[in-house]
């Protein structure tokens, strides 16, 4: 068996990042994945500017108590008509350009003012309350880099470059495909021996929070004539192809063969974790092919460490993860695994830290462990015995 560590890089050598695409920028683009460096195309701000309101002065002429002439008003938006001379002050407001002359600004409420004269107090200093030309960004500097993740802030600094539309990595295209004569679509009623499927929407919501944008070919019954079509359809429509089921070693685990005769060139079968060990990984060309574990715990596991990470790498994510963080434990653990071990835990944040909190669960099958848990602890295999505050390796899902 693959140990994890190897077997996720083993997917990672073999996963390429997508095209990028020209596309417009908005809503519809965050937690996309810009694929150019964005220069400014001015600098910013394009003036020596006020973040006050109050006076413009010359520092030389305020370092103690002083009347001066005021000899205009500057709004944002406007432009200074006068220089500012000795004796001199202009009012101005938050945003507005600082007057020829002037190198300071004295707030409004340090003042006090009569007609058109204004008294100051205190000393000026050079540069106070000016935010100088250039200071956020210069002409021809790169303000938006390549890899960076497209949140608001990003947006808000494109449009601030005149930018409507930019180089970005796309989402990957997922094609899920559930196996087994036992599924029965929600909401049909199980019969004798059936049971409801659950992982293929649950894999359709994991791959839409990974970033993917997921396409559910149905329940493929245990024919291998019939997998084999649902396959070339998976393959055919999208980047990514997720099996569920089928991929052990019984009688009716037709995915392997079936993968095979499809040209699918087998990587990993077998990993060593729990849970989830049945997994599989291939390739033909630039796809990608998973198989997963039947049981829904197996399959969100299997998921998250091996094809969320696929997926961030293929829409150009500098760091695809997974990323385990050491997080205190918030109660007593003790556990004794033949394998790595993967369980459910909830982060809890406290007024002093946060911690994690391990679920209960009885196995591979217990997909209610997994209602409220928002991380992954890493447990090695062996006895462990921790205390309430030992650092655990977790895997934070939602971030």
């Amino acid at each position: 068996m693959t140990e994890v560590p190897a077997a996720l890089a083993i997917v990672l050598d073999r996963t390429r990042l997508l095209a990028a695409e020209s596309t417009p920028l908005g809503p519809t683009v965050l937690g996309r994945v810009l694929a150019e460096d964005v220069a400014s195309d001015i600098d910013s701000p394009p003036y020596d500017k006020s973040i006050m309101d109050g006076y413009a002065v010359r520092s030389a002429d305020v370092q103690g108590p002083v009347s001066l002439t005021v000899i205009e008003e500057i709004a944002a938006g406007r432009t200074p008509t006068k220089p500012v001379g000795a004796g001199q002050a202009s009012r101005i407001m938050t945003g507005a350009p600082i007057p020829d002359g002037a190198d300071a600004v004295v707030p409004h409420e340090e003042t006090e003012s009569s007609g058109h004269t204004v008294r100051f107090q205190r000393p000026t200093k050079a540069g106070q309350f000016v935010l100088p030309r250039g200071r956020e960004m210069k002409t021809g500097e790169v303000v938006v880099p390549v890899g960076t993740v497209l949140a608001p802030a990003a947006l808000g600094l494109l449009a601030a470059v005149g930018r409507t539309d930019a180089s970005v990595y796309p989402a990957a295209r997922l094609s899920i495909i559930s196996t087994g004569d036992e599924l029965v679509e929600p909401p049909g009623r199980p019969g004798p021996g059936q049971i409801r499927n659950t992982n293929g929407p649950m894999l359709q919501a994991l791959a839409a929070r990974a970033g993917g944008v997921p396409r559910y070919l149905g329940i493929a019954r245990d024919d291998p004539t019939v997998l084999a079509r649902l396959v070339r359809d998976g393959l055919d429509g999208g980047d990514v192809l997720v099996l569920s089921g089928g991929v052990s070693a019984g009688k009716y685990d037709f995915v392997p063969e079936v993968l095979r005769q499809a040209g699918i060139e087998a990587h990993l079968h077998k990993v060593r974790m729990k849970p989830g060990k049945p997994l599989f990984f291939g390739t033909r060309a630039d796809k990608l092919v998973f198989g997963l574990p039947g049981n829904p715990l197996s399959t969100f596991v299997g998921f998250e460490l091996f094809v969320r990470p696929a997926l961030r790498k293929l829409a150009g994510f500098p760091m695809p993860g997974p990323t385990f963080i050491p997080v205190p434990l918030a109660s007593d653990l003790a556990a004794d695994n033949d394998r790595p071990t993967y369980a459910p835990a909830r982060l809890e944040v406290t007024p002093a830290c946060l911690t994690v909190r391990p679920a209960a669960w009885f196995g591979s099958a217990d997909l209610r462990a997994f209602l409220t848990a928002d991380a992954l602890l890493q447990l090695p295999a062996g006895r462990v015995d921790y205390g309430a505050g030992t650092p655990i390796p977790a895997l934070p899902l939602n971030w």
